[in-house]
């Protein structure tokens, strides 16, 4: 039996930053891009463009509402 003290316990942060895709894609295909690996963008609020020196960042926020 492995000893699971000797591996950390996998950890994943919110604030995740992705490299962009491809410069030519919009802001819409690059969340149907990534949804498949983050999932949680698929209803995420976005902000944005915010001027970051030569670039643009847009920030995809977690969507508040109710389930069900």
């Amino acid at each position: 039996m492995p000893d699971r003290r000797s591996r950390p316990a996998p950890r994943r942060s919110a604030a995740s930053r992705c490299p962009d895709p491809a410069p030519a894609m919009s802001v819409d295909e690059v969340r149907e891009f990534l949804t498949p690996t983050y999932p949680e963008i698929a209803t995420a609020t976005l902000t944005g463009p915010d001027a970051t020196g030569t670039s643009l960042r847009y920030t995809f926020g977690r969507a508040i509402g109710s389930k069900g």
